[in-house]
C-alpha cells in the first residue's frame, strides 16, 4: 500500500514538473518572439549583453543617449539603435556599473530611390516654410529621444496596417533630381482612411501636423522605444492616451510631403530611426 502511494506521489511530481517545464518553454518562446532581430549595421540594431540578470538594472549610454535595456535569459541586454549615417567599426557603450561594453557596426549599402514631387515647396521650401521646419525639427528631436525609465519596454510589435512595403527603410532618396535624407521608416501602401493600429501598447507622446510628415502620431512604448505614424488623414488619439496593441491611432492619408496615400511607420531606439522590420516576425 505504501509503495502504491509513493508511486502515485512520484507520478504527480513528474506531471507537475512537466507542466512547469512546458510553461517555462512557452514563456521563453513568447519572449523570444517579441525580441527584435540583431542587425548591427547603419539603421539596424545591436543586441549587446551588458550584465548578468542578478545585477541591478544597468544604465547604459551610447554617445549622449540612454539605451534601452531589457532582460533576456539570464542577462541584461542593451538594444542599441544605430544611426543611418554611422560608419562601420568598433563602438563603445558606457555602463554605470562594471566595465564598458563594445560592439561592431558592419557595412550596409542601401539602394537609391528616385521620386518626383509636384509641389516644389516640399522639395525646396521657401523662407517661411524653412523657419517652420527648423522649429518642427526641434520638437521632433525632443519627442523621439524621450526615455521613460520607469516603464518597461513593450517589444511585442505588430504591423500597424496590412499592405505592401513600398518605400523600404534606408533608401537613399533623390527627390526631383536632388539628394535628400535617407528614408527613415517603412512605407506601407494602403487606401486613404484605412485604420492604423498601435504597433504595441504604450502612451501617446505627441501629435502634430508637420511640414514634411503631415499629421503624425508618436507613441511611447517605454524605456526609449518610440513609434511614429505619419501622413495621416485623421488622428484618433490625443497626448497622454494609453493605447493597447491594435488600438486605432489614426487613419491612412497623404498629408505632408507624400506622393499618394500610405502609412510612413518609424521606430526609434536611443533617438535613432531603425528598420521597423527588425521588430516583426519573419513572415511579415
Amino acid at each position: 500500500m505504501l509503495g502504491h502511494k509513493l508511486f502515485h506521489a512520484k507520478c504527480n511530481w513528474v506531471d507537475k514538473m512537466k507542466k512547469w517545464l512546458l510553461l517555462g518553454i512557452t514563456l521563453y518562446s513568447t519572449n523570444l518572439a517579441a525580441f527584435p532581430h540583431a542587425n548591427p549595421v547603419p539603421g539596424g540594431i545591436a543586441v549587446v549583453p551588458v550584465a548578468p540578470l542578478s545585477d541591478p538594472l544597468p544604465i547604459v549610454q551610447y554617445g549622449n543617449q540612454r539605451v534601452t535595456v531589457v532582460a533576456q535569459g539570464n542577462q541584461w541586454i542593451a538594444l542599441v539603435g544605430i544611426s543611418l549615417d554611422a560608419q562601420p567599426g568598433s563602438q563603445r557603450l558606457s555602463i554605470n556599473q562594471g566595465k564598458p561594453a563594445s560592439f561592431q557596426i558592419g557595412n550596409k549599402q542601401y539602394k537609391t530611390q528616385r521620386i518626383s514631387i509636384k509641389d516644389k515647396n516640399k522639395v525646396n521650401p521657401d523662407e517661411e516654410s524653412s523657419q517652420r521646419i527648423v522649429q518642427e525639427l526641434k520638437v521632433q528631436k525632443q519627442v523621439k529621444t524621450r526615455f521613460s525609465a520607469n516603464i518597461k519596454a513593450d517589444l511585442n510589435f505588430i504591423k500597424p496596417v496590412p499592405g505592401h512595403d513600398t518605400g523600404r527603410f534606408g533608401l537613399r532618396r533623390i527627390i526631383n533630381s536632388q539628394p535628400r535624407n535617407p528614408h527613415s521608416g517603412m512605407d506601407i501602401a494602403a487606401a486613404t482612411g484605412t485604420p492604423i493600429k498601435a504597433t504595441a501598447s504604450g502612451t501617446v507622446l505627441h501629435i502634430d501636423d508637420f511640414f514634411f510628415s503631415g499629421k503624425t502620431v508618436y507613441v511611447d512604448h517605454g524605456s526609449g522605444v518610440i513609434s511614429m505614424y505619419a501622413h495621416l488623414s485623421q488622428i484618433l488619439v490625443k497626448p497622454g492616451d494609453s493605447v493597447q496593441q491594435g488600438d486605432f491611432v489614426g487613419k491612412v492619408g497623404s498629408t505632408g510631403r507624400a506622393t499618394g496615400p500610405h502609412l510612413h511607420w518609424s521606430v526609434y531606439l536611443n533617438g535613432q530611426a531603425v528598420d521597423p522590420s527588425l521588430f516583426l516576425p519573419p513572415k511579415n
